[in-house]
């Protein structure tokens, strides 16, 4: 017989952790038994629970502690953390911790050592010379690295809901196009608003669907207007921008007129062509060749993006990172000071960006399709606040709604 003791803490029973946690025991096929149970009468009281879980089956035990100390369970006996060093690059001990989004610390030498750069799906890495712990991807762990095994000393934090609701938390349930869209923008808005005023920073995450509903220049104009600070996406967004800049159309197609240029189809390879010639965006916009756009707006205010390739892309840019390796490391390292981050059309780079970013960072996923927003729930990303609509009413929406905040 396996058992542990296991003790929850917080808001357990508002947020549904209690119930999960007690559903999860019994899906999986262990057992449990509620040893003590002390729930909050106030809205700002915590409430706590010790569980013994128990099972017959070593394997069903290890994948329930697995479930449940992501809820933020805890071991009751108070216990070191278990380190194994790496027998090769790249690779670590079959028993290793694989980390979520959420704030986690582990227990070395009787500190509780905070995660630096915590994300999903990665494993820890413990400095004990220097008392550091990190969460690393599998691809940059180093021979004689020590890794953290099993769930001994390790604590998460996961998010909770408490009583008093979060502003930011007014619609944090299934996505639906039946929502009230422009209350939801409204608050959106404010919540930039905010961050802003308190000199955060916010990531846009963007797809070519942005540029072709002529949202160009309201993304423009809050790049440039200081609410948005960096931007991630692949080569066509930047290519059509570039291209509706250059000729005033996306994938051929007038932007003001929604008519079809004749011969359009190749004004995105000549746009291609163009900063090609000139060398990079950069010095396309130091050449006073391109002078209007998102990626205008990207060089003239100094704000970092990243350009992820794909193996459909033409061309691709010059500026675009055709490893994929070295882009999600490029958008590791630029999502570790960002207060929000806001997705928007484009299913591939949101569920790569979700996947980056620790649960404390607002984030909002955008998108007509009810399929896609909800992906990012699917992948683990449960702090997304989802919007069902048409990006070309979302943005200029959201920029009306910033622009009555300032009036204010």
């Amino acid at each position: 017989m396996f058992k542990e003791k296991l003790i929850l803490t917080g808001h357990i029973i508002d947020s549904l952790t209690l119930p999960k946690t007690l559903d999860t025991i019994m899906e999986q096929g262990g057992d449990f038994k509620i040893e003590e149970l002390n729930v909050g009468k106030l809205k700002t009281d915590k409430s706590s629970a010790i569980i013994e879980v128990t099972s017959d089956d070593e394997k069903v035990f290890n994948r329930i502690l697995d479930e449940v100390t992501d809820y933020g369970a805890e071991i009751l006996e108070d216990k070191e953390v278990q380190l194994i060093e790496s027998a090769k690059d790249k690779t670590v001990p079959d028993n290793f911790y694989s980390t979520t989004n959420y704030n986690t610390k582990v227990k070395y030498n009787d500190t509780w050592l905070p995660i630096e750069n915590i994300e999903m799906d990665c494993v820890i890495v413990v400095d004990t010379d220097n008392m550091k712990a990190e969460c690393k991807p599998l691809n940059v762990v180093k021979k004689g690295e020590k890794v953290v095994v099993g769930r001994a000393g390790v604590k998460v934090e996961p998010l909770e809901r408490s009583r008093g609701k979060a502003e930011f938390e007014f619609m944090n349930s299934e996505a639906s196009a039946e929502k009230p869209t422009q209350t939801i923008i409204h608050k959106i808005a404010k919540e930039m608003k905010e961050i802003k005023d308190k000199g955060g920073k916010i990531v846009v995450v963007g797809g070519p669907a942005v540029i072709h509903t002529g949202c160009s220049k309201v993304l423009a104009s809050l790049i440039r207007e200081g609410y948005v600070d960096k931007i991630f996406a692949g080569n066509a967004l930047a290519t059509h921008d570039i291209e509706n800049a250059l000729y005033g159309t996306s994938l051929g197609v007038d932007i003001e007129s929604g008519e079809l240029v004749a011969h359009g189809h190749k004004n995105h390879i000549s746009a291609i062509n163009t900063i090609n010639k000139a060398g990079s965006i950069k010095e396309a916009v130091d050449q006073g060749i391109l002078t209007s756009g998102v990626m205008y707006e990207c060089i003239k205010n100094d704000a970092p993006y990243v350009l992820a390739g794909s193996i459909r892309d033409d061309g691709p840019l010059p500026d675009v990172i055709t490893d994929s390796q070295v882009a999600q490391q490029r958008m590791r390292e630029e999502v570790q000071d960002v207060d929000m981050v806001i997705m928007i059309a484009t299913l591939l780079h949101s569920v790569a960006t979700g996947n980056l970013i620790p649960a404390r960072v607002k984030s909002v996923c955008v998108d007509i399709s009810n399929a896609s927003v909800t992906k990012l729930s699917d992948r683990g990303s449960a702090q997304v606040i989802s919007v069902v609509t048409d990006i070309g009413s979302f943005l200029p929406i959201l920029k009306n709604e910033l622009e009555k905040l300032e009036e204010e």
